[in-house]
């Protein structure tokens, strides 16, 4: 009998001290995931600690996974998804961009990420921030940075969520502010289906009379 209670005691250790190898194995393993014109570039199981570059912010442990998504030859998506390895509440957001974009909004993905939710932003489709002179001569990124980055985005990064976690989400959101809410409402109008709440927050649309309003 006390050898079997050891057995048994010693079963339920080893269980527990693999969760979190068990976690690692699958989120390395989504570097192998094939999806459509989308490269994985890194998919890392990431300690909880302070986000890059700033002490201020601290993130919770996650499986962050980075690709690349190029639906035309002149396209350039970058995008970053960020999994919760426990404790997922089986829903998605997405967060919008500000500005012009140009980069990853991590900042926005760790609110989400701290109530349980898988997570993902994107670049919209270039590098850099003020200015719009990466799209001149561009047509291809201009139409990804005013839909089809975020459109593309969500398609392949549910993707990497149902791979990780076995099934969808039960509901999906998309949340923006300034660029980021004239995201949401071309998101609202192009794909109305694909999430099941936006909030366009403070939207920059109506673009001949904001920018009129900026020259003037």
């Amino acid at each position: 009998m006390l050898n079997r209670r050891f057995r048994f005691g010693s079963l339920i250790v080893l269980v527990v001290m693999s969760r979190p190898l068990l976690a690692q194995q699958s989120c390395e393993s989504l570097s192998g995931l094939k999806l459509a014109h989308t490269t994985i570039t890194a998919s890392t199981l990431i300690s909880a600690g302070p986000l890059s570059n700033t002490q201020a912010l601290t993130v919770p442990a996650h499986c962050e996974v980075k690709g690349v998504i190029r639906p035309t030859k002149d396209s350039e998506i970058k995008f970053a998804v960020w999994l919760p390895p426990a404790g997922w509440n089986g829903k998605y957001v997405q967060n919008g961009n500000g500005g012009w974009a140009g980069n990853i909004p991590y900042r926005n993905m760790i609110d989400p990420l701290s109530r349980g939710y898988a997570t993902a932003a994107t670049d919209d489709g270039h590098e850099g921030g003020a200015g719009a002179d990466w799209a001149i001569g561009h047509p291809e990124k201009l139409i990804d940075f005013g839909y089809r980055a975020v459109h593309e985005t969500s398609v392949q990064a549910k993707a990497i969520v149902r791979a990780f976690y076995g099934r969808d989400p039960s509901l999906s959101y998309f949340v923006g502010c300034s660029d980021g809410g004239r995201e949401a409402l071309m998101e609202a109008q192009r794909y109305p289906d694909e999430f099941n709440g936006i909030i366009a927050g403070a939207p920059a649309n109506n673009w001949s009379h904001l920018f009129t309003g900026f020259v003037w």
